[in-house]
């Protein structure tokens, strides 16, 4: 890494350009600009998720560290390439006047013709895409779960503010948990009475998995309470017997569906850089995200079906 200091957006420029050159690839293919938005204190961990994903996907990472927004604006910056990275990376550190306008340094050092994603490890905005640096991005990426208090209250404003192009890591937690249900029912095409899911209490994505199958299955969802980690069971009422996925180590879940012995599973919780490796796989909108924002935001009441 190569330190500026008392720089500005084409100083970064310049000196990625010079980065490339003197690691002897004058052009390299990167697929899109990933912007981190953190805080210093979580700036060296973000930075380090942030690596181990870019070997799936190559980009321009810009890591963007707002510090004090009092006195004179500053622009200090750190630029390499390489060094377990797939593509170029510059962490910018803002203080002072200039730390209120961040997307004035940002803007020039977008990879031109590319998708922008930008990703909030900690502490993002209510409302991503009304956010100044949110709107250069297709993809604004969140994460609930990092919040320390009031992580429900916080993920419905989410959703009751969503825009295409928002998404939450809350969400991708539950990949393997919706492949899981889907496949059941596709094994077991009967009709679901009802269901509940288990949960250590302030779990985002517990409640998205709530309104997920609330919007897809029009059943009442239960919501209780466990000791974790994580969700630990899921639960579908059918007429034949329960189809119900416990896991309560957070590694293995046990699979159970009616007239079926029981079947382990491999259901491992997974760690931020595979859950942002993800995310980067797809930049076009999440309709059943969408579908599932909306109906946290404003539940509407559902009928108990009759058995």
């Amino acid at each position: 890494m190569i330190t500026i200091e008392q720089t500005n957006a084409a100083g970064i420029a310049a000196e990625l350009v010079r980065a490339r050159r003197h690691a002897g690839s004058p052009a390299m293919g990167m697929v899109l600009t990933l912007v981190i938005v953190v805080e210093e204190e979580y700036a060296d961990a973000a930075l380090d998720q942030t690596r181990q994903a870019s070997r799936e996907h190559p980009a321009r990472v810009l890591a963007v560290v707002l510090g004090d927004k009092r006195g004179h604006g500053t622009v200090n910056a750190a630029v390499g390439i390489g060094n377990g990275w797939g593509g170029e990376t510059a962490l910018i550190r803002l203080t002072g006047e200039v730390a209120k306008h961040p997307e004035s340094v940002v803007l020039p050092l977008l990879l031109p013709d590319s998708p922008v994603v930008i990703w909030w490890p900690h502490d993002a905005p209510a409302d991503p895409a009304g956010d100044p640096l949110g709107r250069l991005a297709q993809r604004r990426i969140t994460d609930s779960a990092s919040v320390g208090r009031n992580r429900s209250r916080l993920l419905r404003e989410r959703c009751d503010l969503h825009a295409p192009g928002n998404t939450d890591l809350a969400w991708t937690r539950l990949t393997p948990w919706r492949a899981l249900l889907a496949a059941a029912l596709d094994q077991h095409p009967v009709k679901v009475t009802g269901a509940s899911v288990s949960s250590e209490r302030a779990n985002p994505s517990a409640d998205l998995l709530v309104a997920w199958l609330e919007d897809r299955l029009r059943v009442p969802v239960a919501r209780r309470a466990s000791d974790g980690p994580g969700i630990t069971q899921v639960t579908l009422d059918t007429a034949a017997g329960p189809i119900r996925i416990a896991r309560p180590d957070g590694r293995l879940a046990t699979f159970t569906t009616p007239g079926r012995p029981d079947r382990p599973i491999a259901l491992k919780r997974r760690d931020v850089p595979e859950l942002l490796a993800e995310e980067l796989r797809r930049l076009d909108e999440d309709e059943v995200y969408a579908a599932t924002a909306r109906r946290l935001a404003h539940p509407r009441p559902t009928r108990k079906k009759a058995r």
